[in-house]
């Protein structure tokens, strides 16, 4: 592993008076492959936290986490790291956070792997000779891309089984059967996890997968998809197979959310001036995870073309409230609700006609404010994508007109904004008041119709507008 100049230096140090280790994540990362962004390390051999501390202190600001956990962040040239003592812990209540933590620099390198929860977290590093140190058999299973549990310690912190849900997808992991069935039973426990902890779970899972349907199927596999109603009433509801040849609705999100996560728009989610990159990807896998919600409530058997098929009338609109409730189920901050229910409520659009005139398309980037039209289209995509064997190539065309129209528009990436303001109408002799807002509001009805498209025009549709509409007298 390629260390950083400065934390070589630091480790250098503390070779001669401990036992340090790279450990966690950072080890599993580099022998994925993946580019290392937090490492952590752990000294053993004996020393203190105090000595610990007093060593770190010359080479930048420190940072003590928490003395009964013997953590310390140390912050070099703009980077973190950290440091910790191995620990020992023992269950001391109900919920994530019931431990006793006991930090033991004489741990061997076995013990202290004891505590990880995942055997790939269990492997640690010579950060002088590159020895793995590995216990617990975490580059086997690594290889083998299988999921498994450390020791039976891992029933004691039920936060687990969302870590494994979140580390299935990222890393397209599946799950060993006997951890499965340790996560089943304690299923009960999910209801003493904070909100907040979940959320970091489910946010990571939104933000970072390489293949979703592999977390939720840990989900499944571990009864703990019955703690998220809105996904579970997926699984059994009947879809059409000339349509979704793929299996009922749950299959077919589960396929939705692998075909997001390889579109570019998901992969290469850029930020903006509202969300950074990861609440963009959140935006999206979430949009498309809960786009047929409303499936469950209004799934019937209808005739259509001639004969009896499975159809979902209106589930757009019936999957928003369920979206909603789904999001505050997983913590989800409050912003994220306007931006995915819109997606869920229009991500049939493409399908009303022979493609959007500019008008719909106006119209529709306002309904869909504050996402977009590009969310859209890639919320659509993946939807399209979904339904293997099918390619979806008809429904791909129909966005890509739709992509191309509003980006010919500037609608692509924002909402259209009034051409005309209250400050126009000041201009032209009109006084604050009443009148205003129906004035505006007719001007901006007539700008998304296409009647007018710059600040001029705006301007001579105005006067025309108050020449036409003038107050009669009172008589």
């Amino acid at each position: 592993m390629n260390l950083p100049p400065e934390l070589r230096a630091v480790l250098e140090t503390l070779r001669r008076h401990s036992r340090p280790r790279l450990a966690g994540g950072c080890v599993r990362d580099s022998l994925l492959g993946i580019p290392v962004k937090d490492y952590d390390i752990e000294v053993g051999g004996g020393i203190t936290f105090e000595r610990l501390h007093a060593l770190l202190a010359p080479f930048g600001a420190t940072d003590v986490v928490g003395r009964s956990f013997g953590v310390i962040k140390l912050r070099l040239r703009g980077r973190e790291y950290d440091f910790s003592l191995p620990r020992r812990e023992s269950k001391t209540g109900a919920g994530h956070r019931g431990f006793a933590v006991r930090p033991d620099p004489d741990l061997t390198d076995a013990e202290a792997a004891a505590r990880r929860d995942f055997t790939l977290n269990s492997i640690a590093c010579d950060p002088f000779t590159g020895e793995l140190i590995d216990p617990f058999g975490g580059q086997r299973d690594l290889r083998a891309k299988i999921l498994r549990h450390t020791s039976p310690a891992f029933t004691e912190d039920p936060l687990r089984v969302l870590r494994a849900f979140q580390f299935a997808a990222r890393f397209d992991l599946v799950l060993a059967p006997e951890t499965a069935a340790l996560c089943r039973s304690i299923s009960a426990t999910h209801a003493e996890l904070p909100a907040e902890r979940v959320w970091g779970e489910w946010a990571k899972w939104a933000a970072q997968s390489v293949r979703p349907s592999r977390g939720l199927d840990v989900l499944v596999q571990t009864g703990w998809l019955a703690h998220y109603p809105e996904i579970a009433a997926l699984r059994g509801t009947p879809q059409e197979p000339d349509w979704h040849p793929e299996g009922d609705v749950f299959a077919h999100t589960a396929h939705c959310c692998d075909a997001l996560a390889s579109l570019p728009e998901y992969r290469l989610a850029e930020a903006s001036e509202k969300l950074n990159a990861d609440a963009h990807r959140r935006v999206l896998m979430f949009a498309t995870l809960a786009h047929d919600f409303g499936k469950p409530s209004v799934t019937t058997r209808a005739e259509r073309r001639g004969r009896l098929r499975w159809t979902s009338p209106g589930h757009e609109a019936a999957g928003v409230p369920l979206a909603e409730s789904f999001l505050r189920r997983v913590g989800a901050p409050h912003f994220y609700a306007p931006l995915v229910t819109p997606l869920v409520k229009n991500h049939l659009v493409h399908h009303s006609g022979n493609g959007l005139t500019q008008t719909q398309i106006r119209r529709l980037a306002r309904r869909l404010a504050p996402a977009t039209v590009n969310d859209l289209c890639a919320v659509m995509s993946a939807d399209a994508l979904g339904r293997p064997p099918l390619d979806g190539a008809d429904s791909l065309a129909l966005i890509a007109a739709l992509r191309q129209g509003a980006a010919e528009l500037a609608l692509a990436t924002e909402a259209p904004k009034p051409l005309l303001r209250g400050r126009d109408l000041v201009a032209l002799g009109m006084r604050p008041g009443p009148r205003f807002k129906p004035v505006l509001r007719a001007a901006f009805e007539a700008q998304l119709e296409g009647v007018f498209d710059t600040a001029d025009g705006a301007r001579a549709w105005l006067a025309t507008h108050l020449a036409q509409n003038k107050p009669r007298p009172r008589p």
